[in-house]
């Protein structure tokens, strides 16, 4: 008998297995495809490093010349698909080559299957049972597919970063973080985009003035953004290379399906109690069963990787005696778009709501001396703080390197930290990262540089 089966080997699935073999568990990981999941082979890993790519080639484009680097000819600058997703397949391959290496290396034991769980302590697996105290289910999500009687008309998300020639005029369905970033690397190589908002949402997890500002910048870049009542219908509302959204006609010859995800099936005697498509689990994340236990987006708590995992380490650590609460609002959310956007806490709207009395503190970042010496002066950090005492209770951050910045609020936030500690923390200079401090300063009616 195993103390621990953990079925999927993504973010959640995959730190679980770890932890739980480093704290002497005996631990078993299922998985039916490829170590990793969807985050590292088809999703996060492959969609950044092709994002850079693209990143790279839009600066040279637009800004060489304006940072002295002559001969560039324009004329002949093309974005090659192939090549990025030669050096995004290699990323891949060392990474999670690498995540296999720590589970055999902490002694996690991998079983490359299917499974099926037959009940509270048991799992059918290569035609053979395997027991435990406990089981995970860290089987990820999916977005739901878009039928299509068009062969390759539609690109799935496991289709995505695969090589091909792209066509001109490109259709992405979605509106959340995933969308925006396929449309805007789209866009950055000189594709015609149009991003069709599923449920006339955009952002829905993003305080509005992130989700504005991002919308704006969109629009301004020539991106159009069309609501759409209801599912994407191909059957009668595609014809000769139009696409017919309401009352809108657009060119279209790939439609990208990036919609919102439902959990993965799961195949399983157990029936377990669902909640909007995802597994529903209670503060410690385990089902309706006992002793069995949901992490990752099959539970709709998060669709972020780090939340995936700091749920997995939540988990095993309870399973081990540590009794401690998991604070999700204090997890930060991430987009890598151009620039990019990142957030932690609680929104303004939320703040509303709960009857706080709060403060925002905003500094741009084309005061910010790093930040311009980077071309880099678009964006802005936005903190939200309890009038009486300081606490930070929310950031919101658009700038090219938020996601790093980010966890900079993580860290303030889980101290339960003031605007008055942010202001006191000294920065080096020049960095990026001084705009905490600035904004701190803000809070307190004094900053420094503005």
């Amino acid at each position: 008998m195993y103390d621990l089966i953990i079925i999927g080997s993504g973010p959640a699935g995959y730190v679980a297995a770890i932890r739980a073999a480093q704290l002497g568990m005996k631990t078993a990981i299922i998985e039916k495809d490829r170590i990793g999941g969807m985050c590292l082979n088809w999703g996060c890993i492959p969609s950044k490093s092709i994002l850079e790519s693209v990143k790279l080639y839009n600066k040279i484009k637009k800004d060489a010349a304006r940072y002295g680097v002559e001969g560039i000819d324009k004329d002949n600058l093309s974005f090659n698909w192939d090549k990025a997703v030669i050096r995004a397949d290699q990323n891949v391959k060392k990474l999670t080559q690498g995540i296999e290496f720590l589970l055999k290396k902490n002694g996690a034991e991998i079983i490359n299957a299917s499974a099926k769980i037959i009940d509270k302590n048991t799992v059918s697996v290569e035609n053979r049972t395997i027991t435990a105290k406990n089981i995970i289910i860290a089987i990820g999500s999916s977005s739901p597919k878009i039928e299509s009687e068009i062969e390759n008309l539609v690109l799935e998300p496991m289709d995505i970063f695969k090589a091909r020639e792209l066509p001109d005029n490109i259709i992405v369905v979605g509106e959340g973080p995933v969308a925006i970033e396929l449309t805007q690397a789209y866009n950055l190589m000189g594709k015609k985009v149009s991003m069709v908002l599923e449920k006339d949402t955009f952002m829905p997890l993003a305080d509005a003035y992130l989700s504005n500002y991002m919308q704006t910048k969109l629009k301004k870049d020539r991106i159009k953004l069309i609501n759409n009542n209801g599912d994407i219908s191909l059957k009668d509302s595609y014809k000769d290379g139009v696409l017919r959204v309401g009352e809108e006609e657009v060119p279209c010859e790939l439609i990208v399906n990036a919609r919102h995800r439902k959990a993965n099936p799961l195949s399983s005697d157990i029936e377990f109690e669902m909640e909007n498509d995802y597994i529903k689990v209670d503060e410690n994340f385990q089902t309706s069963t006992n002793g069995i236990y949901a992490i990752g987006d099959v539970n709709g708590k998060s669709h972020f990787a780090h939340i995936a995992s700091a749920e997995g380490l939540f988990v095993v650590n309870r399973l081990n005696g540590v009794d401690e609460k998991l604070d999700l609002s204090k997890f930060p959310m991430n987009m890598y778009s151009q620039p990019e956007a990142a957030q932690i806490g609680h929104t303004e709207s939320q703040l509303k709501e709960m009857g706080v009395d709060y403060k925002i503190s905003e500094f741009p970042l084309s005061a910010n001396g790093k930040a311009i010496t980077e071309n880099a002066g678009e964006g802005f950090i936005r903190i939200l703080s309890e009038n009486k005492y300081g606490e930070v209770l929310g950031v919101q951050i658009i700038a090219n390197n938020a996601t790093d910045m980010i966890n900079e609020a993580a860290a303030y936030m889980q101290l339960e930290s003031t605007v008055y500690d942010i202001a006191k923390t000294v920065h080096t200079h020049p960095t990026i990262s001084e705009v905490f401090m600035e904004a701190g300063f803000e809070a307190l009616d004094q900053a420094i540089h503005k």
